[in-house]
């Protein structure tokens, strides 16, 4: 997925979950910020941004925030925290994973009973359903998720197992929106009962990946697996 225009930025505070005040080119902005997570191991002072042009000057916040170049004992690691990516990569990635035929189609946000599920798979008559995470929190190479208590991700993971038992196919894809990652891992310290239901799941047969991406400030694309530490 590619962003039509993006600018530099450095950032400044975050006075609420969905704003943050960013230095651009000496001027203040108010900006739109595309996570409402913690990210707060990221949006630090001073950090160098990535903000996606609107095109729309008459808009409150003509920018959004989706980029942050993180900085670790390794280097400088640019990481997109745009919350809307990660979907939008993986049906990109999807058809071309290898992991279904060359006859398969997709659909995105697929109603099944009470669920929706991000994407599913119609392979010959073969039906899979896909929940989709993003991925933002890295400490020391390994990747985790959640960041903050979730419990509609607990919820989707539960319905992801039910699909099993229907007789359905049904994948939990974590997007690691970033390189230099070596292991994911479930973040048991932050929501254990999130961590229990993804090894409960793993164990019913719903099958759990992870994939990096290739980071640019304009882009981002699904690129190499993850191995999993569940």
């Amino acid at each position: 997925m590619r962003y039509a225009s993006v600018i530099k930025g450095r950032f400044l505070a975050r006075p609420n979950r969905f704003l943050a005040r960013v230095d651009i080119d000496g001027k203040e902005e108010t900006v739109h910020v595309k996570n409402t997570g913690r990210c707060g191991e990221l949006l630090l002072p001073g950090s160098v941004v990535w903000l996606s042009d609107s095109g729309n000057a008459a808009r409150k916040t003509r920018y959004d925030l989706i980029a942050v170049e993180k900085q670790t004992e390794r280097g400088s690691l640019l990481v997109n925290i745009d919350s809307q990516a990660p979907n939008e990569a993986a049906a990109e990635w999807l058809l071309s994973s290898g992991l279904f035929s060359q006859k398969a189609s997709a659909r995105r946000e697929v109603q099944k009973g009470s669920s929706r599920f991000d994407l599913a798979v119609d392979d010959g008559g073969s039906i899979s359903y896909i929940e989709v995470k993003g991925v933002t929190l890295e400490r020391d190479g390994v990747a985790l998720f959640p960041d903050a208590p979730t419990e509609r991700g607990v919820k989707h993971v539960k319905e992801l197992i039910e699909c099993v038992k229907e007789g359905f196919g049904a994948y939990l894809l974590f997007v690691v929106q970033m390189k230099g990652v070596h292991t994911f891992s479930p973040n048991d310290e932050t929501h254990k009962a999130f961590a229990d239901v993804l090894r409960e799941a793993k164990a019913s047969g719903v099958m759990i990946l992870a994939y990096d991406c290739l980071v640019t400030p304009d882009s981002m694309a699904l690129d190499a697996p993850v191995p999993l530490s569940l």
